[in-house]
């Protein structure tokens, strides 16, 4: 991703996450006033960076915490909030149209008769407590580790395609 890209995503989901973050302080009753206590380690930019790293590299939560010289429950927070405003956001094909939904992204596939790769992998997570409720939803068939699965809808009729979006929408029924 270039220089450029990333301003354009600062310029354009910064504003959401503060405005996000502002309710999410005000709608609560609170013993101390808004912006008492810690202040954040990782900023905004830095945030959805490591969002993006995360992402598009698979780099584990662990790796992400050295690199910014933060804790890892710091990454996996900024991760979490950050990846819903990629996905509310959308992809941009052809003519400056988002889609933001995989029914949106079949219909263009549709339309433009194109042809689209869908592939999926496994992501290891840590196992769940004993108490947590549907704690053997993480568990893979094949694999037998504890996964979440991640999906990658791509168009391949291009040079080269491009990716329309990659859901990763946490633990699957099992089979059988």
């Amino acid at each position: 991703m270039s220089v450029g890209v990333i301003a354009g995503l600062v310029a354009e989901l910064g504003p959401v996450w503060q405005d996000r973050q502002q309710a999410r302080l005000t709608t609560r009753t609170r013993q101390r006033a808004v912006g008492a206590g810690a202040r954040y380690k990782l900023v905004f930019v830095d945030r959805l960076l490591a969002t993006l790293v995360c992402l598009r590299h698979g780099v584990t939560h662990d790796v992400l915490a050295a690199w910014f010289g933060v804790d890892r429950s710091t990454i996996t927070r900024a991760v979490n909030e950050i990846r819903p405003l990629l996905a509310a956001r959308g992809c941009r094909v052809q003519g400056g149209v988002r889609l933001q939904t995989l029914a949106a992204v079949i219909a263009h596939l549709d339309q433009m008769r194109a042809t689209a790769l869908m592939d999926a992998t496994e992501i290891r997570v840590r196992r769940p407590t004993a108490k947590r409720a549907g704690r053997g939803q993480f568990i893979s068939g094949k694999s037998r580790t504890n996964a979440e699965a991640a999906d990658v809808l791509g168009d391949v009729g291009r040079d080269g395609g491009e990716v329309f979006g990659v859901d990763r929408g946490g633990p699957r029924p099992r089979a059988g």
